[in-house]
């Protein structure tokens, strides 16, 4: 399936600032709760130096080390009955897992010229565990509404892991438009719209609507309305030849025939 590999690191920041061309929430960046820390180990790290990577690391680090020091004090008053510290240590602990976390790299994939789609069997596992965990995320919810959210973030993670991992793999293109749903539904706009241009860029004719909504983004939230329009366009001729795709052909040939009107005026 996939032709070409798209051209990016993308190591996004979170926009906060009113106005911003490229809106992202970060909420599919929170990570899902740790059940099971391990130990981590700080390091004194040169702040002059030291790269986002560097210090993200260093930050996932002692986030580990912290909440395993909480949970080691909450066995030790435990053992000792001080109950006065446990209390403290117990609402320290919970007051940690309800704070947002963030995985603040978001790795679409390298610049690199790969050309090879080759089959690949732990390519194909993962993407299947993902797919799957995906729509338990979804089940029973009908238009996505609400979601398991910490298992459609986990679902996010396996099918970036995928692309990093396998990039060579014939299922790069299925996990980027995957984890586009994804992040669209936790409106990381640009984040998601990577992953959709990634999608039809290493699968030009995918069965997925990946141009429709890297279009809608563009339009809807980005309101960048000559790229929509051209990419729109682009859509119909290719991902409407399919009958799956029906009703976001209907929806993209209203929006051209809107946006060329506001062209006009």
């Amino acid at each position: 399936m996939a032709k070409r590999i798209c051209t990016v690191i993308l190591i996004v920041s979170l926009y906060i600032l009113p106005g911003c061309t490229n809106p992202n929430s970060g909420v599919s960046r929170v990570l899902p709760p740790r059940t099971q820390p391990s130990l981590g180990t700080s390091q004194q790290l040169n702040l002059t130096d030291a790269g986002e990577i560097d210090i993200v690391e260093n930050i996932v680090a002692n986030r580990q080390a912290y909440r395993q020091g909480l949970e080691l004090l909450v066995k030790y008053y435990t053992r000792t009955g001080d109950n006065d510290k446990l209390s403290w240590a117990n609402r320290e602990l919970r007051a940690l897992n309800v704070m947002p976390q963030y995985n603040y790299i978001v790795p679409v994939v390298a610049q690199k010229n790969y050309r090879q789609t080759v089959q690949i069997p732990d390519a194909d596992i993962l993407y299947e565990d993902a797919r799957i965990q995906k729509e338990q995320a979804e089940r029973g919810i009908g238009l996505k509404l609400f979601v398991n959210k910490d298992l459609y973030r986990m679902a996010l993670r396996k099918f970036e892991d995928l692309i990093k991992k396998y990039p060579n793999s014939d299922k790069i293109d299925d996990a980027a438009y995957m984890a586009g749903e994804i992040s669209e539904y936790f409106e990381d706009y640009s984040i998601a719209k990577e992953y959709y241009e990634c999608a039809y860029k290493w699968d030009p004719d995918t069965l997925h609507p990946a141009r429709f909504r890297a279009a809608r983004i563009l339009d809807k939230q980005m309101h960048r309305n000559d790229e929509a329009l051209k990419l729109y366009k682009e859509a119909v001729k290719i991902e409407g030849r399919y009958d799956s795709n029906r009703e976001w052909k209907a929806f993209a040939e209203e929006r051209i025939s809107a946006l060329e009107k506001t062209g006009e005026s």
